[in-house]
């Protein structure tokens, strides 16, 4: 048997809805549609996670969020420039480096955290409902480990 053969035998035992990706991104799928159903303020997950991981470590720089919150330069880019048009987030110069503008939350975006912190909670409670305390750990640990 040579190598093209094998790659058309394996091909016959793969099933894409049998694969990590597949459940993963199903589950992402149910979470987004919780998390639209459930929060305020017209917010998106990556608003959310910016803001939230925003208030943890402000002052910082756009890079430096964007690091916290696993998004590429582009998604916390656009992601910022929203929350800053709709003023949750205001840029000021670093004083170290006056190429580079420092983030942080507006009062309005420590309202709309405050407003939604709970909702947030529930999205979380409902997304992990059909697992047990254990299986809760478990996933958020195993889940770890692949990221």
């Amino acid at each position: 048997m040579d190598a093209d053969e094998t790659i058309v035998e394996g091909a016959a035992d793969y099933r894409v809805d049998q694969q990590i990706g597949f459940f993963l991104r199903q589950a992402n799928q149910r979470h987004v549609s919780i998390f639209a159903g459930r929060m305020g303020d017209r917010l998106t997950t990556t608003q959310w996670a910016a803001l939230s991981k925003l208030r943890e470590i402000q002052p910082t720089s756009q890079n430096q969020l964007g690091r916290e919150t696993a998004m590429d330069v582009a998604t916390i880019k656009g992601v910022v420039d929203r929350l800053v048009a709709r003023d949750f987030v205001q840029t000021a110069p670093d004083l170290n480096d006056g190429r580079r503008l420092v983030l942080s939350l507006t009062a309005e975006g420590e309202a709309v955290i405050a407003r939604n912190l709970a909702l947030a909670r529930a999205v979380t409670e409902e997304t992990l409902s059909p697992l047990t305390s254990g299986e809760r750990m478990m996933l958020i640990e195993l889940l770890t480990k692949i990221c």
